[in-house]
């Protein structure tokens, strides 16, 4: 039997921009603890944005990418009489986020020669557009969810 879903503590919204996403975001991108250094590349980030994209709000352009890079359907690997199969799933909102932003993040760390806060920035311009790895990403797991429809009636 599973275990019951953890009750978390409301995550507070973040200094400049009073929006809990980014203060998740800042969250995702911090290693052992330094919070300082998260926030500048993100803030630093935002600033990038509002210069390359004249004028526009950095919020809603985070926004828009992390609409734009949710994965709606995901596969889930489900044993069934000794055979391993890949079973579509629809994909909860708070991991839809989670996953939405662990892409982004990732793909702004593949790049190389810049800055982290022009990495980050350039992938979250990209994935408002709809373009960018963390969208290719999105779609190849959406088409994994597709071939394996088939499946779907495994699910549990």
């Amino acid at each position: 039997m599973r275990r019951a879903i953890k009750r978390r503590d409301p995550v507070s919204p973040d200094r400049i921009y009073n929006s809990t996403k980014v203060e998740k975001f800042l969250g995702y991108i911090m290693e052992s603890g330094k919070k300082e250094i998260a926030m500048k590349i993100v803030y630093d980030a935002f600033d990038y944005i509002k210069e390359k994209e004249k004028g526009a709000n950095p919020l809603d352009v985070f926004e828009n990418a992390i609409k734009n890079s949710s994965p709606l359907m995901e596969v889930r690997s489900r044993r069934i009489g000794g055979a391993n199969y890949q079973v579509p799933r629809e994909v909860r909102p708070e991991r839809r986020l989670s996953l939405s932003m662990r892409w982004i993040i990732d793909a702004a760390k593949s790049k190389k020669g810049a800055k982290m806060f022009k990495k980050l920035g350039d992938e979250i311009i990209l994935a408002s557009k709809g373009e960018g790895e963390a969208v290719k990403k999105r779609e190849n797991t959406h088409k994994m969810a597709e071939s394996n429809k088939a499946f779907a009636h495994f699910s549990w």
